[in-house]
């Protein structure tokens, strides 16, 4: 295998889910430190400088610039150690298979039941026959999100190491937690990062670029009622599951993520519980404009006033926050439309044509760029990503670091080349 496969195979190997029920401390989870230790080893080996491993499990680290670009400014790259919590997440048994088109079956679930992929849920498999695919067994995620970014940045220092006659800036590398459940870059230290744009590779199939993202807010709703015999329940029971039933229905069911696409937005029930006595429900709430995401908190808070008024006073509570801002607002300032078209110059160099993708998410660059870090988002090169279909095709993969390899260079040839 090529440096970046064995890389993305090694590092999909080791489970790294986040989860947000814990996600009071940083990281959420004890698997990401493990993670973070193989990134920070490799990163030594590498001869990587200032190589730092805090206790949050934050990863960075700082590549000197080709001979006779020290000078210019450092540009940044930005990857999440985290995997999604929404799937089985370990073991993870990543392995290379060979598609020859129609259905593939990558493996057996837990449930028994055959896991495949095919052209009618991934027509992009259509040019991909005769490639090799990394997948999982079909028991768990495989993990290319966000391990494939991880892999490309490793993999691009490796190849600067071998090469030092190709051109770049000073480079910075940060490898960050708990991106699967909004915290991410949160507590990245920029000063010492010292970058002054660059680039999260988050993003899914070759050629796809982000500069928009969603604006993001989370919501919970708590319910109170009141618990008696069923037998003399008239007039007496309030029962808190029936309220937050009330209180979804009142969400129209249209703006669920299942009827949406596009820049349309969406409410999404994340999880619920309850009894009688006390429920609970999380939901997030996503749009590309600002002003839609006012409105849907203003519904939500309408909602939780009229289910009150049916069912009593307090019943419900509700309690929302903004989680990240569309990242728009930022990169596609004229200052840093750099950031897309040395990407598409990248690309094309590659005889990829860029697409960009208005991303019905967010990355970790959504509160960097607010931070003062603008950042856009560049392909990781997964498919299906947050379940157990995911796939990274080899070719992309391998493609995507020719990528990186052309667009430090980009930022090598003049100090005005990252300014204008």
């Amino acid at each position: 295998m090529s440096d970046v496969v064995d890389r993305l195979v090694r590092y999909c190997e080791v489970p790294s889910q986040s989860n947000p029920l814990t996600a009071d401390t940083v990281p959420s989870t004890p698997s990401q430190h493990e993670m973070a230790r193989v990134i920070e080893a490799d990163l030594r080996e590498l001869g990587a400088l200032d190589v730092t491993l805090d206790e949050h499990a934050y990863v960075t680290c700082h590549w000197p610039a080709s001979p006779g670009c020290e000078g210019l400014p450092t540009l940044g790259f930005c990857c999440h150690i985290d995997t999604a919590w929404q799937s089985w997440g370990e073991p993870v048994r990543p392995r290379v298979v060979r598609y020859e088109g129609g259905t593939l079956a990558i493996g057996t679930g837990r449930d028994g039941m055959p896991v495949e992929i095919g052209p009618t849920i991934n027509p992009q498999l259509g040019h991909m026959v005769g490639w090799d695919l990394v997948t999982s067994d079909g028991t768990s995620l495989l993990g290319g999100d966000d391990k494939a970014g991880d892999a490309l940045c490793l993999a691009l220092m490796r190849r600067l190491a071998d090469d030092p006659t190709l051109p770049h800036p000073p480079l910075a590398f940060a490898f960050v937690p708990d991106e699967e459940i909004g915290h991410g870059a949160a507590l990245l230290d920029l000063d010492a990062f010292g970058a002054a744009y660059g680039y999260t590779i988050d993003g899914g199939p070759l050629g796809e670029l982000c500069y928009e993202t969603f604006n993001a807010a989370e919501a919970l709703v708590e319910a109170r009622g009141v618990s008696v015999h069923t037998g003399t329940a008239k007039g007496v029971m309030i029962n808190a599951s029936e309220a937050i039933m009330r209180f979804h229905q009142m969400l129209p069911a249209q703006e669920r993520p299942e009827f949406t696409e596009g820049y349309e937005g969406f409410y999404y029930l994340e999880r619920m519980e309850g009894s009688c006595e006390e429920a609970s429900a999380s939901y997030i709430i996503r749009d590309h404009d600002q002003a839609r995401v006012e409105e849907r908190k203003s519904l939500m808070r309408r909602a939780v006033e009229l289910v009150n008024a049916q069912m009593g006073e307090g019943v419900l509570a509700i309690e929302i926050r903004d989680q990240y801002h569309n990242l728009a607002d930022v990169v596609a300032l004229p200052e840093n439309a750099h950031l897309i078209e040395n990407a598409r110059a990248a690309f094309a160099a590659a005889g990829v044509e860029m697409t960009c993708v208005p991303m019905r998410g967010g990355t970790d660059g959504s509160q960097l760029s607010f931070r003062g870090f603008p950042c856009a988002n560049l392909s990781a090169c997964y498919y299906n990503a947050h379940g157990v279909r995911e796939f990274v095709p080899v070719p992309e993969l391998e493609t995507m670091l020719e990528v990186l390899v052309t667009l430090v260079g980009l930022y090598a040839r003049t100090q005005e080349a990252g300014r204008q």
